[in-house]
């Protein structure tokens, strides 16, 4: 009996001296094995995104003449669109450029746009992150921000040779200073605790008495420029819910991020030309 009890206990043994080996390798060590280990599954991720994006191409080989006709007039529509936001975005440079040359005002920190494909989703309560299929080989820093035509992303955290992980805003790691659209009086954003397949969520603190938002009247949430990271003016999300904090000085409250930050197929990454 006493035999039948030891073999029992065997793999709880064996997990807690693997835990204690662990905790005692040198920080060092753990960051080499855990980079080698994500360089070494990296092959398999590239060609999984890969064998989707193929299994996506026949999928749309499948559709009928008139349903792709259909697709491409709407697509037209879209472009002839773009064509003129293009141009009035040209407009608009010019004349901040114009503006600033004559007030002497410094200009905004360039960006080089990098485009990537999502590779991988990772998402729990504890992170949320995804794995783009650009890395070292095309540049990309360690704290580059991410963003998408629905406005901020995440920034990149991790940085290997042909991918790199981005930490979603809606992750407890990424804090940022925000603004209320309108106003200029910066305020702490987080990610919150989201579930796996909930909606993405963050909070706000520090939000100015003065300032009323709720889910009929929501008050939307962009970058404050503030730290060198981010842009000022990209979209973070609307703030649904404030209410007085316990030292009834300021404001918290909630913020409505993007749904479609967890179904992100591609994604930009703003690398500095000037990193310094």
């Amino acid at each position: 009996m006493p035999f039948k009890r030891l073999d029992q206990s065997r793999p709880f043994v064996t997990l807690g001296l693997a835990l204690a080996v662990w905790l005692l390798i040198p920080i060092g060590v753990k960051t080499f094995i855990r980079a080698s280990f994500f360089e070494l599954t990296a092959p398999i991720t590239m060609t999984a995104s890969y064998a989707r994006d193929l299994q996506e191409y026949w999928g749309l080989r499948l559709h009928s003449n008139r349903e792709l006709i259909e697709a491409g007039r709407d697509l037209a529509r879209l472009n002839a669109s773009y064509e003129l936001s293009v141009q009035q975005n040209s407009e608009l440079q010019a004349e901040i450029a114009r503006l600033e040359s004559l007030l002497r005002l410094p200009s905004f920190t360039e960006y080089r746009y990098e485009h990537a494909r999502v590779a991988r989703r990772d998402f729990s309560g504890w992170w949320q992150r995804i794995v783009i299929r650009k890395g070292r080989n095309f540049g990309i820093p360690v704290g580059a921000p991410v963003i998408f035509t629905g406005g901020v992303v995440g920034r990149v955290s991790e940085v290997h040779g042909l991918t790199a992980v981005v930490e979603l805003i809606s992750s407890p790691e990424v804090r940022l200073a925000g603004v209320v659209e309108g106003d200029s009086r910066p305020i702490s954003f987080q990610g919150g605790i989201n579930p796996t397949f909930g909606p993405p969520s963050g909070v706000v603190e520090f939000v100015p008495l003065d300032i009323v938002a709720n889910r009929n009247f929501p008050k939307r949430l962009v970058t404050s420029g503030l730290g060198g990271v981010f842009p000022p003016g990209l979209t973070l999300g609307v703030i649904t819910r404030l209410e007085l904090s316990p030292d009834a000085l300021f404001q918290a409250g909630e913020v409505k991020l993007d749904e479609r930050l967890g179904s992100l197929t591609e994604v930009t990454v703003l690398v500095p030309l000037n990193p310094e």
